[in-house]
């Protein structure tokens, strides 16, 4: 469990590595960046790429298997909504890291003023 204070949220490693692992892939962060401005039908989004519809939905599958997406239908269509909160746990998690490293530097920085 993965715990930083900066954001009321705990994540397991499972649920770390699956929100990396999901945003790792250039094609789903764009999916989340699109859908985080305007919701957006499954077949709209796979207008904007050069793959199949099939393929869209396996990468939109990914971002919903890591929570960083929803799906919801109005009609007969899905649509696709980007879930900030999911964003806002991975964005407090690299802080945190941030700071670890930056204090890590900080004492490197002061002990080899030392010498």
């Amino acid at each position: 469990m993965v715990v930083y204070p900066d954001v009321d949220a705990r994540l397991s490693d499972d649920e770390v590595d699956r929100i990396f692992r999901a945003l790792a892939d250039a094609t789903r962060r764009d999916i989340v960046q699109r859908t985080l401005i305007e919701d957006a039908s499954i077949s709209d989004l796979a207008e904007r790429y050069d793959m199949s519809f099939a393929a869209v939905q396996k990468h939109i599958t990914v971002l919903e298997g890591a929570g960083l997406v929803t799906k919801h239908r109005s009609g007969r269509m899905r649509h696709i909504r980007a879930n900030a909160q999911a964003l806002r746990k991975a964005q407090g998690l690299l802080q945190t890291y941030e700071r670890i490293w930056q204090h890590r530097l900080a004492q490197l920085d002061a002990l080899l003023a030392e010498e």
